[in-house]
């Protein structure tokens, strides 16, 4: 399938990848007021780009649903890890966060793979021109893009409004690790059901693929 890639829903997700290192130097600057207002603005493409995509039949793609959710992955680990150096958010869940991104992000590429037809060339690849399946989102796994997502508002917020070592905050430590494996968990369950193949795709019988396909996690 050929389509248009250069859709507005997709090019504020490429804004919101392009936001994700402007926050990570801000928050390991400690500049923690101007990281609040450059979170929330990332906060508003995301908004803009689903409501956008969810309205509009013209500006919805295939492209955009794996460039969204790989738009919120990047934003998160880069926020995670910048935290993290900080000292606002735990390594090990900062570390449970990115490895499951890691190894979501491989499927994809590999479900891409393996849903091209031959020729399978580089440029064939990377052309994001042609779409060959759709990814739609677990329950569970929008839920956790929630929670990390409220967790680093969180964080963000801590230092400027002085509640740093609040047990508040440390409780949502707890269910941020607890959605993270159940997300990981639905895809390792549910995964075949996030791929829907689109004409003339390829898709693999063996069922290993099921721990690995994405959406908005």
């Amino acid at each position: 399938k050929y389509e248009n890639p250069w859709t507005i829903p997709n090019i504020l997700s490429l804004a919101r990848i392009g936001l994700a290192p402007v926050l990570g130097y801000l928050i390991v600057e400690e500049n923690f007021n101007i990281a609040l207002g450059v979170f929330a603005l990332a906060g508003i493409t995301d908004l803009l780009d689903g409501f956008i995509a969810r309205n509009w039949a013209s500006q919805k793609s295939a492209l955009g649903s794996a460039l969204d959710p790989l738009a919120d992955k990047i934003l998160i680990s880069v926020l995670y890890v910048s935290l993290s150096c900080a000292s606002l958010i735990p390594v090990p869940l900062t570390t449970l966060i990115i490895l499951r991104d890691i190894v979501l992000i491989a499927a994809v590429f590999y479900v891409r793979y393996k849903t091209l037809s031959p020729p399978r060339t580089l440029g064939r690849y990377f052309n994001p021109c042609y779409a060959t399946a759709q990814l739609k989102p677990t329950f569970i796994s929008k839920m956790n893009t929630a929670v990390q997502l409220i967790l680093v508002a969180a964080s963000l917020a801590a230092p400027v409004f002085d509640y740093v070592d609040s047990i508040y905050l440390q409780t949502l430590w707890c269910i941020t690790a607890f959605t993270t494996a159940a997300s990981a968990y639905s895809y390792y369950r549910y995964g075949r059901k996030t791929v829907q193949k689109l004409k003339f795709a390829h898709f693999p019988q063996n069922w290993t693929v099921r721990f690995y396909l994405e959406s908005r996690c």
